[in-house]
């Protein structure tokens, strides 16, 4: 369907949005647009139902964000757009930058509902009244029919990752949530991949939807240099050992398709001394957060994780990707490598093939339309310890977004007179519910934690401890 804007704008500046959020995308350092901002965000303000088709990382979340922010109404303490993200943790990353791009707007609510919390908090928060909420089909549905969450009031509704929450079997409950909100909202998909399935769910839900897609040429991302290893499989540890010792990353993902061996990698990524913690299916969500709040600060440097754990993660700078093992499927390799080579910068991913699996290789080099380099691995004579751990060490403390706690805070009980610290040293700040992170220079943890446990943030008191 041919776009109703000739000309879609390149820049921020020339969107038409109020002064409050201009001046918070100037803040931000948000200047040019990516491709699917600069064609969805003008179809948005004018009001149209979307489809917008680009990749993970295009920066799909700014350009519905901005378009709801610019209509909501802050005074009116109800529910006015609901975004739904097939994962916890995507919908956790999508929470963050909503409330990221409204720091102009004082008192405005983003809630997360997704599984792993205990369900009364949510509902309380629900009925104290919040302005937008961020969920997994499943809590949102389960919310909507115990009458917590109302959705008479709702004016937008935004499908993140469509295709994902379709692939995950969350039809039945996308469609219900779908026809339990109002007909005079307006409707926005976005997905990586068009399949029937939305195509059908597009034709009954939207009206006069807008089809935005962003030609990216090959599936994958051409700013991502792909090598191919061939090993054997009893030496897949030592070709893990003699690759990061090559590459030596900041930060780096290791993928495998088995939870034992989740174990077993990490375990030997600590005797080589490397920084790093494992991520499976069976954690504990408290358990799951402390290890990506880690990942984030940069406290470790490698994650090990299966796909199922590590579905909605989303890391910035992420310098390393390696397929410890290959991929069950094409697709699923695309959404591995997407995570290194954002913002410009040239990532790098590496897969393990043992010999018999050169025809997977084949299947993934024609689903993607591009090549892999072949490199040969120097396997290590003997496995020494690596590079030096990670810079950064996390904190945890015991107070967060419903106690009023925000970033400044945190930051100023450090750098204050009381916590004497150098802003230099202090890292990334995340705020959740009930709890903070702060990564603080590894050399200065200690002391950190002394002045926290001493002093007080907000005039408070708040239990400090190292994540671990």
């Amino acid at each position: 369907m041919h776009s109703p804007v000739p000309e879609s704008p390149s820049s921020f500046a020339q969107l038409a949005i109020s002064p409050a959020l201009q001046e918070v995308v100037a803040e931000l350092g948000f200047r040019a647009m990516t491709p699917i901002q600069a064609q969805s965000i003008p179809l948005l303000l004018q009001g149209y139902d979307l489809i917008g088709q680009s990749k993970t990382g295009s920066g799909k979340t700014a350009a519905f964000t901005l378009p709801i922010l610019d209509r909501i109404r802050v005074s009116a303490r109800q529910v006015q757009a609901l975004v739904l993200c097939p994962t916890r943790e995507l919908c956790g990353q999508v929470a963050r930058e909503m409330r990221k791009l409204a720091r102009r707007h004082p008192g405005l609510q983003v809630l997360v509902l997704a599984g792993g919390e205990p369900g009364r908090p949510q509902a309380v928060s629900l009925e104290s009244g919040v302005h937008i909420v961020v969920g997994t089909p499943g809590r949102t549905l389960d919310h909507i029919n115990r009458g917590n969450l109302d959705l008479t009031t709702l004016r937008y509704l935004v499908l993140d990752e469509a295709d994902r929450m379709l692939d995950m079997g969350f039809a039945d409950e996308m469609e219900k949530i779908l026809e339990a909100a109002p007909q005079n909202r307006q409707t926005i998909f976005f997905s990586a991949t068009f399949p029937a399935s939305i195509e059908e769910m597009s034709a009954r839900y939207q009206k006069q939807a807008q089809r935005v897609t962003i030609d990216e040429g090959a599936v994958t991302a051409p700013s991502v240099k792909q090598i191919v290893v061939e090993i054997n499989p009893e030496n897949k540890l030592s070709a893990l050992h003699g690759l990061l010792d090559q590459y030596r990353p900041e930060t780096a993902i290791v993928f495998s398709n088995h939870k034992a061996a989740i174990a077993e990698i990490t375990k030997a990524l600590g005797e080589w001394g490397v920084s790093a913690a494992g991520l499976h299916g069976d954690l504990e969500q408290m358990d799951r957060d402390k290890v990506m709040a880690k990942l984030r600060n940069r406290s470790i440097r490698v994650l090990v994780a299966t796909d199922v754990a590590a579905r909605g993660i989303d890391v910035a700078d992420l310098d390393l990707v390696i397929n410890y093992d290959l991929p069950l499927k094409p697709d699923t390799y695309v959404h591995r490598i997407g995570r290194t080579g954002r913002a410009g910068k040239e990532g790098i991913a590496i897969s393990m093939a043992t010999p018999r699996e050169r025809l997977k290789i084949e299947a993934i080099e024609t689903y993607t339309g591009s090549s892999f380099e072949r490199e040969k691995i120097q396997l290590p004579k003997q496995e020494k310890a690596l590079y030096q751990g990670a810079a950064m060490t996390t904190l945890s403390i015991g107070g967060g977004r419903k106690d009023k706690l925000r970033p400044g805070d945190i930051l100023g009980a450090l750098t204050g007179e009381a916590g004497g610290l150098d802003a230099k040293d202090i890292g990334k700040i995340e705020i959740h519910d009930r709890v903070a992170y702060v990564a603080v220079a590894q050399s200065l943890g200690r002391i950190a934690v002394e002045r926290l446990r001493e002093g007080r943030i907000k005039g408070r008191k708040f239990s400090v401890d190292w994540v671990r």
